[in-house]
C-alpha cells in the first residue's frame, strides 16, 4: 500500500489560505500531508512565503485526522537546532501525535537571510549531523550540553515534551546524506524516485523505515492552462538538487530557468485531467519501494478545484493502481 500526501506549499499560497487547503485535504482523504519551510518563493511567480510554523500551528487546530510533516526544515542557519526541537516538540503536542519532523541541509535561497555566507556542501553536512544530534538529545529530555564543531548548546531542556517525540525524517540525495538518514532518521525523505537512494538508505539502517517521496502536478481541466501554470512556477524543479541549493534568490531562479521551454516542463510534470497520467507519474516512486508519496498541486488558485477532482476522480484511481 502505498499512501498519497497532500503538500502545502508555502512559496504559493498565504497563511489563511494553506491551513483552508489542508482542512479541505483531509475531508477529501488524502493520507498525510506535508509542508515546505521556506523564507523565498522559488520564483516571484509564485509570491508567497508565509512562515510555516505558524502555519503548522493553526492546520494542528483546524484539522483532527490528518499528519502533519515538515518537507523540509533546515535546523543549520535560520534555526538553531534547539529552537527546531522546541517547535517540533510544540507542535506534536498541539497536534495530539500527528507531526513529524522533516529536515534537510538547506538552500541557499532561504538560508542566506541571516547572513554570514552559504558554506560548501561538506560542511553543511557536517552542521547538519550536529543539529540532528542536538535534537535528538532534547527529545530525550533532560538537560542538555553540546560542544561541537558548528553548535555549542548551553543547559537546555524541552519542558513540554511530548510522550512520543516527533519522528525524525531526513532528506537524501546521495551517498553522505543516505549514510546519515540511515544513522540517524526514522524515515527517508526524497524528491527524486531513485532506487538506489533507497538501497544506500537500507544499507545504513533504514531498512522498514518508512520513505517519502514527492511530486509535483499541475491539474486544470485545460490542459494548455495547466501546463502554462506548471511552466510559470515550477520550472525551476527540473534543475537539480545541486543548483537549487547554491541560488541565492528568486532571480537567480528566473536567469538560470530562462530556457527551459513549456513542452521540457509537460514532459516532466503530469499536466491536465487525465488521471492515468498522474497514476503512471507516481509509478516510479510506488516501484522504487517508496511507502508515502505527497503530490504538490501548482499553483495556490488551482487548490480548491484540484482538491474537488483528487477526492472524486484522483485518489480513487491512485488507490486501485498502487493499493
Amino acid at each position: 500500500m502505498v499512501q498519497i500526501g497532500y503538500t502545502m506549499m508555502t512559496e504559493q499560497a498565504g497563511p489563511r489560505e494553506l491551513v483552508e487547503h489542508v482542512v479541505r485535504a483531509e475531508s477529501a482523504g488524502f493520507d498525510f500531508s506535508v509542508t515546505s519551510d521556506h523564507y523565498f518563493p522559488w520564483l516571484a511567480e509564485q509570491g508567497h512565503s508565509p512562515y510555516a510554523w505558524s502555519v503548522l500551528g493553526a492546520a494542528a487546530q483546524a484539522t483532527s485526522r490528518i499528519p502533519l510533516m515538515t518537507y523540509v526544515t533546515c535546523p543549520t542557519k535560520r534555526y538553531h537546532p534547539a529552537v527546531v526541537a522546541q517547535k517540533a516538540a510544540t507542535m506534536q503536542l498541539l497536534s495530539g501525535g500527528r507531526f513529524r519532523l522533516g529536515l534537510g541541509s538547506g538552500e541557499n535561497l532561504n538560508e542566506h537571510v541571516v547572513g554570514g555566507g552559504w558554506p560548501p556542501v561538506d560542511v553543511r553536512h557536517e552542521m547538519f549531523e550536529e543539529a540532528v544530534e542536538i535534537i535528538r538529545a532534547l527529545f530525550e529530555g533532560g538537560h542538555v550540553n553540546y560542544r561541537g564543531e558548528h553548535f555549542d548548546v548551553e543547559s537546555a531542556k524541552l519542558w513540554d515534551l511530548p510522550d512520543q517525540p516527533p519522528p525524525i525524517g531526513i532528506a537524501v540525495s546521495g551517498k553522505r546524506s543516505c549514510a546519515l538518514a540511515g544513522h540517524h532518521a526514522d524515515l527517508m525523505i526524497a524528491t527524486e524516485p531513485k532506487p538506489e537512494l533507497l538501497e544506500m538508505f537500507d544499507e545504513h539502517g533504514g531498512e522498514g523505515k518508512p520513505r517519502v517521496g514527492q511530486l509535483p502536478v499541475s491539474y486544470d481541466p485545460d490542459r494548455d492552462t495547466a501546463v502554462e501554470r506548471a511552466h510559470a512556477q515550477f520550472r525551476w524543479f527540473g534543475n537539480g538538487w545541486k543548483v537549487n541549493s547554491e541560488l541565492p534568490h528568486p532571480d537567480s531562479f528566473a536567469s538560470a530557468t530562462q530556457f527551459v521551454r513549456t513542452e521540457d516542463v509537460a514532459s516532466s510534470i503530469p499536466c491536465g485531467s487525465d488521471p492515468d497520467d498522474f497514476v503512471e507519474a507516481v509509478r516510479p516512486y510506488a516501484e522504487a519501494g517508496f511507502t508515502e508519496i505527497a503530490l504538490v498541486q501548482i499553483g495556490g488558485e488551482s487548490q480548491p478545484a484540484y482538491l474537488d477532482w483528487a477526492e472524486r476522480t484522483l485518489l480513487p484511481a491512485l488507490r486501485k493502481a498502487f493499493g
